[in-house]
């Protein structure tokens, strides 16, 4: 983690709502929640930003949206769920791959403990 001080002080932050909050909640008071520790710390960040997919050299009209991005190059997916499905690791595949993104987050905040996975993903993986 040293070598990805941003991430590392995401999960921080993320750390610090779960453990102020539990689990149990809505996705939506973990979002709001997040964004206060996102402030407090320091961390930069947008909420709901649209994440323009291509084709073909072609900007699509559809598009992902991010529960947030932070450091303008980190996106962030939160969930309030049990455990995490592929489906949920699927989302974090796809955002980072389509919008050339490099990294990506996604944190649960449903189940006992913090839940994270990380991915990094190399530019020439997004081709």
């Amino acid at each position: 983690m040293q070598k990805d001080p941003e991430t590392f002080a995401i999960i921080g932050a993320a750390m610090e709502v779960h453990r102020e909050l539990g689990r149990g909640l809505l996705e939506l008071v973990y979002q709001t929640a997040l964004a206060l520790e996102f402030q407090e710390s320091g961390i930069p960040f947008k909420t709901e930003v649209a994440l323009p997919i291509r084709y073909k050299n072609k900007l699509l009209t559809c598009a992902y949206r991010a529960d947030f991005v932070c450091f303008e190059s980190v996106i962030v997916e939160t969930k309030a769920i049990s455990t995490l499905t592929g489906a949920d690791e699927a989302q974090l595949i796809n955002e980072p791959k389509a919008t050339g993104l490099t990294r990506g987050l996604l944190l649960n905040f449903g189940a006992a403990s913090l839940e994270h996975k990380r991915l990094v993903f190399s530019p020439a993986e997004n081709l």
